[in-house]
């Protein structure tokens, strides 16, 4: 079948058929993966994250300067002391179902991020109180300063703290909302949702953008400038190039590696320039189940690991990747030489193997899970699985869709059980900028991300870290913290991927970083 009939058979099961708009004001998008999560606080996933940015808002934003500005804030005060901030929010704010946005939703919804997201619980614990004087007024009153809360509150990197009523952020935080009612620029269309097919946004007509500022990364005024945003699902990387060719699609989120040849050719197209904190590959071990609750058996798989091999397995030309790659984004100040040896001296996978053996590693199996439909994890898979064998682990490699492989990562249970081993993600470089952000470095145990690591160490460093007074200070205790994550092993670093993206020319104004829908202009050719 050609590949223009698999796209149009693809539409086909995209059923019911709606009206169309005018073409000039829908996006056609192709996500990296398909959308089976939609809650943003029970998922990182960035394709939950890129979905939550339309429907809800944030009560700060981040600039593409990394500056952090009010957004539903109209502003905020402190006391000399640095202890009390209040937040006063914008006149205006209404959810999408029509009630207006009150500080008691918004108090809700960070209570719940606070539980799942790394600097959220550091927000948490540094809070003495968060209350409600008013309507309007979100009060933090603080153990002790912290400047960074503006920053955790306006991070958009997963979980962001997304604003929600009170009656879904009230909902425990390990399972998961389904109702999607944000205050957002966009409305999330859940009649005209097919599972693995279409995702369907509207404008939202109620939204009020920031009346100052620019529009800057997720910082400034959200203007939309479409009616429609429609997400279709194509697994299939040259069918969604075909559709990109002829223009039945606008955007194509990640587009594979082996196709920029031939899409640069392509007239209609454009490529922007990667964004250089690119993407940072992951090896994530489950730290409470065998046979990776084994610190051995961590430390020995570092000696096996060749980021060369990943890289080039994922993205090909090594104009597209680094290796050498530590803990902390190589554009970071926190990223630094500190103990990189484990990682760049010459591979000797039959050391290793001795060293697994000497490990008291029992051959037990080593359940790794793979994204059957999105190559570059898929591709790192493919290589952890032939490294995994080659140095004797028993590793059973099992395939399926990312979102079934997203829902049975929460899971803590033995292998035998449903349970996983390992798993190959990767972060923006935003997410693992610093200790701040950088999820895989928490070593609080079940309260940490998937994996679950305890460290005492490496909690003492991150705090420390926190509450430094200085740039010197920080990159000295971010050395730190790589060196003993090299020893603790919460996960295996495998690189830097600097990532395309592609859509129309058509296409303008698109914000840089992840996939953003306000700002952008969609034009008749």
């Amino acid at each position: 079948m050609r590949r223009r009939s698999l796209l149009a058979a693809a539409a086909a099961l995209a059923a019911p058929r709606i009206a169309r708009a005018d073409k000039a004001s829908v996006l056609r998008f192709i996500p990296q993966a398909d959308l089976s999560i939609l809650d943003p606080i029970w998922s990182g996933a960035y394709v939950t994250r890129n979905h939550a940015m339309m429907v809800f808002d944030t009560l700060y934003g981040t600039d593409s300067a990394y500056r952090v500005s009010p957004q539903m804030v109209a502003g905020d005060t402190i006391t000399a002391d640095g202890l009390t901030r209040e937040m006063n929010l914008r006149d205006g704010l209404l959810w999408h179902d029509g009630e207006k946005v009150l500080a008691r939703d918004c108090v809700a919804s960070i209570r719940r991020w606070g539980v799942r997201d790394s600097f959220g619980q550091t927000v948490m614990a540094v809070t003495d109180e968060l209350s409600v004087p008013d309507d309007k007024t979100i009060r933090f009153r603080l153990k002790r300063p912290f400047p960074l809360l503006l920053a955790a509150l306006g991070k958009p990197g997963s979980n962001v703290c997304f604003m929600m009523p009170e009656r879904l952020a009230v909902t425990d935080p390990f399972k998961q909302i389904t109702q999607m009612v944000g205050s957002g620029p966009f409305r999330f269309q859940a009649d005209q949702h097919v599972a693995g097919a279409r995702v369907v946004y509207q404008r939202n007509p109620a939204y009020l953008p920031r009346p100052d500022g620019m529009a800057s990364f997720t910082a400034g005024p959200k203007v939309v400038h479409v009616d429609r945003v429609e997400w279709t699902v194509i697994p299939d990387a040259g069918t969604a190039a075909a559709a990109m060719q002829s223009g039945e699609v606008d955007w194509w989120e990640a587009p594979t590696f082996d196709l920029l040849p031939l899409l640069k050719r392509s007239e209609n197209l454009t490529i922007p320039p990667a964004d250089p904190l690119g993407f940072l590959g992951n090896m994530r071990l489950n730290h409470l189940q065998p046979p990776f609750d084994n610190p051995a058996l961590r430390r020995a798989l570092l000696g096996a690991v060749s980021q060369d091999d990943y890289m080039a397995a994922a993205a090909g030309d090594p104009a597209n990747w680094r290796s050498g790659v530590g803990v902390f984004c190589p554009a970071s100040p926190m990223a630094s030489a500190a103990g990189m040896q484990v990682l760049t001296s010459p591979r000797d996978l039959a050391a290793v193997a001795k060293a697994v053996a000497a490990s008291g590693y029992q051959n037990q199996r080593a359940v790794l899970l793979v994204p059957s439909d999105f190559p570059v994890l898929k591709a790192l898979g493919d290589v952890g699985a032939d490294m995994l064998k080659r140095i004797g682990i028993n590793v059973d490699a099992q395939y399926a869709d990312w979102g079934s492989v997203g829902q049975r990562l929460a899971k803590q249970d033995p292998v035998d059980q449903g349970g996983w081993s390992l798993f190959h993600t990767y972060w923006s470089g935003l997410d693992e900028f610093d200790p701040a952000v950088h999820t895989y470095i928490r070593g609080n145990g079940k309260a940490a991300s998937r994996g679950w690591p305890t460290s005492a160490k490496l909690e003492q460093l991150r705090n420390d870290w926190l509450f430094a007074t200085d740039l010197a200070d920080r990159k000295r205790i971010a050395a730190q913290i790589q060196q003993q994550a090299f020893l603790d092993v919460p996960y295996i670093p495998l690189g830097q991927i600097l990532a395309p993206t592609v859509h129309a020319r058509s296409v303008t104004d698109v914000l840089p970083g992840y996939a953003l829908f306000w700002n952008l202009r969609k034009t008749e050719t």
